[in-house]
């Protein structure tokens, strides 16, 4: 096919020999185009590329990997509409969403490219007469990159931003059903100096790519956001490469609503996290923990505003909710439904497939109610426009059905008690705890990440990501 996106090796565009049709859920007749499919010898080739390019780039100024990051800020901000719809028509998410996600990739390469020129170590006095201690950050390696589809430019971002501020070389694996907006971002980067074989692109199937990836001693640090599944075999790999490794993995996150809470703010966080984006974000509130006080209440809001919500083709300005981002996805969904109902829990709106004017992965916003946190509706990442609501009596009910799961990555409450809120900050067993917000919706210059089976290692964004993407070297000098 003449118009295959190639894959990036060592500084040179590659095609190969297979491609994969990239599909619009918004409209299956719609081939956004055609990427080439990495071989084992592609990665292989990657690998050896940037491990090739490491001594250089570890030495390279620090004038040089801001004006790249800057560069590619300052392109993808102009570019924020192309590329907004791209990831709309690839992903599914609003062109609202999709321009909005594009935006804070740039704001994240734009905040890297400071972070280049403020790297910083320490210089001590020694316990020892005429000794000085100097310590410094040193960048780890080859860093392998694998991404998620349901954030297809800002995980790309967050997590290759940081690797070229610090010094790394690049080996990228996004997900499959996303590899436009990845190729976007590569090319940019191309473009805007990365010397050979510091950015590698190898689209493919986490089987054959992925995993060349893990097999190789070469890669130093792997950081990964995907299932939990994966996110095991990522560590057992890592392991035995004693490699540093990065887990993002999910969560099953709770919006605790307090009988004081004001109800309009309630029902908009609840709806905003739980369904905005299709419900496709791993902070989505996916269990909402509601007192008796204003559970009924609660519930008809949130039933009346689900039955409000546009959902259809996400480029449609008046879409609200786009498609599910493929079939295989919108099965599973359907089938938590089923699950759902044969657990016992009234279906109070949606959860049905959707027939629009284009053929897409449509489904209406499912609200449970009747339910208890050992439904596996409730234990399990659904992954989908799918929430479920618990009834409690009081705060300390809440926190405990709150906690009560292996995931930790985003909590929240909704209530005007000051003591309330601040006991639920200190105690909700999460890695961000929100108050009187969505779940779902974080800044990109401060950390990022989990606790419990959510996330493992270091965090993400902000300052914070120098401790994933460096090593940390202790020089003594006698005077």
């Amino acid at each position: 096919m003449a118009d295959v996106k190639p894959n990036l090796i060592g500084g040179q565009w590659q095609a190969g020999e297979h491609a994969s049709a990239n599909i619009n859920p918004s409209d299956t007749d719609d081939v956004i185009g055609h990427y080439a499919t990495a071989t084992t010898d592609d990665v292989e080739a990657a690998i050896a590329a940037a491990s090739a390019a490491a001594h250089d780039w570890a030495r390279s100024g620090i004038q040089v990997r801001h004006d790249i990051l800057r560069t590619a800020s300052d392109e993808i901000m102009a570019r924020r509409e192309d590329i907004g719809r791209l990831l709309s028509r690839e992903e599914g998410k609003t062109l609202a969403e999709g321009i909005g996600e594009t935006v804070r990739a740039a704001q994240i390469f734009n905040f890297f490219a400071g972070e280049t020129l403020r790297l910083a170590g320490e210089k001590l006095p020694s316990v020892r007469a005429g000794v000085d201690v100097e310590i410094t950050r040193e960048p780890v390696g080859v860093v392998g990159i694998i991404t998620p589809w349901n954030f297809p430019v800002a995980i790309p971002a967050w997590k290759i931003a940081p690797a070229i501020c610090y010094a790394n070389p690049v080996v990228f694996k996004p997900a499959e059903l996303v590899p436009g907006c990845a190729w976007a971002i590569v090319d940019i980067l191309h473009r805007a100096g990365m010397p050979a074989g510091t950015i590698n692109l190898v689209n493919g199937p986490g089987s054959v790519v992925g995993q060349a990836m893990l097999d190789d001693a070469r890669v130093k640090a792997v950081t990964f956001t995907g299932s939990q599944a994966t996110g095991e075999r990522v560590a057992q790999a890592s392991v035995r490469h004693m490699r540093k490794f990065q887990l993002e993995m999910g969560g099953k996150n709770p919006l605790v609503v307090l009988d004081d809470a004001d109800l309009d703010v309630a029902v908009d966080c609840a709806v905003q996290g739980a369904f905005f984006s299709t419900g496709q974000r791993c902070t989505a509130s996916s269990r909402l923990v509601v007192t008796e006080g204003i559970h009924s209440r609660f519930v008809e809001a949130c039933v009346s505003k689900i039955r409000e919500l546009n959902v259809g083709d996400a480029l449609d300005s008046r879409t609200q909710i786009g498609p599910v981002v493929d079939e295989v996805q919108l099965q599973q969904d359907l089938d938590y439904v089923e699950i759902g109902r044969r657990e016992g829990a009234t279906l109070r709106a949606g959860g049905e497939r959707l027939a629009r004017e284009k053929n897409g992965y449509y489904m209406q916003p499912a609200l449970f109610t009747d339910t208890h946190n050992d439904m596996r509706i409730n234990t399990e990442e659904v992954f989908g426009p799918v929430a479920s609501v618990i009834r409690v009596r009081d705060y300390e009910e809440a926190l405990h059905v709150a906690n009560d799961t292996t995931f930790g990555l985003s909590s929240g409450i909704c209530t005007q008690s000051l003591k309330h809120a601040t006991h639920f900050k200190r105690n909700a067993q999460a890695g961000m705890v929100m108050v009187n917000l969505p779940t779902a919706g974080v800044d990109y210059h401060v950390p990022f990440g989990g606790a419990k089976g959510s996330s493992y290692g270091p965090r993400e964004q902000g300052r914070y990501a120098a401790e994933f993407h460096t090593t940390v070297k202790t020089a003594y000098t006698s005077a």
